[in-house]
């Protein structure tokens, strides 16, 4: 559940040490996306594309509802939409027709998306290792994960 700003109480601004940590947050979030945006690149992915096979091959039959693969990658149903589209021309995956619904669309993993991912996967790992997860000591990426974990329940 989220917090509804009031608007008749004063802002309660952030603190100097405060402010540094969520500006460095942002900013090292930035940094993480475009570091693994460009790892990814050569294999003609992006980090939503790749998330996308992700997803899909995690699933049974490698095949989730698009509204379920929207959800599950943070992105709009038109952006979804929009780049499912292009993964498809590229044989990347298929769309059809929800079977026990006929307002939905299932997204389908094919073969060729499968292997892409298969080939790209070991590069995105260790390019995740490089950016993040070697880079902090472990206490503080396992506090990172608990902190993430924070904010994933009260966003949810």
């Amino acid at each position: 559940m989220m917090a509804v700003m009031s608007t008749t109480s004063a802002p309660r601004w952030l603190s100097s040490s405060q402010q540094r940590v969520w500006r460095a947050w942002l900013d090292a979030v930035a940094r993480i996306d475009t570091h693994l945006d460009t790892v990814l690149r050569p294999f003609g992915l992006d980090l939503g594309k790749y998330e996308i096979l992700v997803r899909l091959s995690e699933e049974p039959e490698r095949q989730m509802r698009m509204s379920d693969l929207a959800d599950a990658v943070r992105q709009s149903r038109s952006r979804l939409t929009h780049t499912v589209a292009r993964m498809e021309k590229e044989g990347l995956l298929t769309r059809q027709p929800c079977p026990d619904d006929r307002r939905g669309v299932v997204a389908s993993l094919t073969d060729t998306g499968f292997a892409l991912l298969e080939t790209a996967a070991p590069a995105h790992v260790e390019s995740v290792r490089e950016v993040l997860v070697d880079v902090v000591e472990p206490a503080d990426f396992e506090a990172l994960g608990r902190a993430m974990h924070a904010v994933n329940k009260v966003a949810n």
